[in-house]
């Protein structure tokens, strides 16, 4: 595990333990079990026609700060459903990403688009937690994640109904993340340690990816041309936050990543 995702870690057990103090596990899982019904997320990527974009509600980020001053988390969503995107991934982590748990909230209340809640889950309660927030999708990172406590969230979220994108980073992730069985595998091409973005990091691990997994590229996806190179090596789903983000007008920079594809 690289420095900075050790830190962020660790400031997430104690965000987590001050959540917990306020609302036991016990109660979260009642308000789990009583939340609407979740959205299939990976049907909707498979249902979906053209492309399928996972438009990212974000603030900022670790390695670039402040990405959008005028920040309103349920306008940019609309902006995103109106414009073509297949569902979304919102950032609920608040210190290094900006994010919170309500932009989830409100986007789930009044946005159709299936979501997932983009954070650092370590714990069972998170997960839970998760679902009562109205998720549909969870992300495991497999660097943050021992495979038993993998295979633990795992289980607790497709139990709940959720689908689960698991994230890695390099082959070895990779590996450890195939034994999970996992129905989708997210390749994030930014380097934990570097912070920089390769998109070669996907051409090059999606070989190791049975066809049955629905594959999902992550990060450093800024044109149309870069999305119909990831189709060719198989990827069905485009994790986009940080280029659209930066732009003016978010639902017109969607339909120009959407044009020829």
């Amino acid at each position: 595990m690289s420095d900075v995702l050790a830190e962020i870690c660790a400031r997430k057990l104690i965000h987590v333990a001050t959540h917990e103090n306020v609302i036991s596990l016990d109660e979260i899982k009642k308000r789990a079990a009583k939340a609407k019904l979740p959205a299939g997320f990976i049907s909707a990527i498979k249902n979906h026609k053209g492309t399928a974009i996972i438009a990212e509600v974000k603030k900022a980020s670790p390695s670039r700060g402040v990405i959008r001053e005028n920040f309103d988390a349920l306008e940019i969503a609309k902006a995103y459903e109106s414009n073509g995107a297949c569902c979304l991934s919102i950032l609920t982590d608040e210190p290094y990403f900006q994010g919170r748990d309500e932009y989830l909230e409100a986007i789930k209340a009044t946005v159709a688009l299936p979501a997932l809640r983009k954070d650092f889950m370590l714990t069972p309660y998170q997960i839970y937690e998760s679902r009562a927030l109205g998720a549909d999708c969870v992300l495991l990172i497999m660097a943050a994640l021992k495979d038993s406590q993998a295979k633990e969230l795992y289980k607790i979220a497709n139990d709940l109904g959720m689908d689960v994108l698991v994230e890695v980073h390099d082959r070895a992730e990779m590996d450890r993340a195939l034994k999970l069985n996992p129905a989708m595998i997210g390749v994030n091409n930014r380097n934990l340690k570097t912070l920089a973005v390769d998109v070669q990091t996907s051409h090059e691990l999606a070989s190791s990816m049975p066809d049955s997994i629905l594959k999902v590229a992550e990060s450093g996806i800024s044109t149309p041309a870069t999305i119909t190179e990831l189709k060719k090596s198989g990827f069905q789903a485009f994790l986009i936050g940080e280029s659209m983000m930066k732009q003016p007008d978010i639902g017109s920079a969607l339909k120009l990543l959407l044009q020829n594809n």
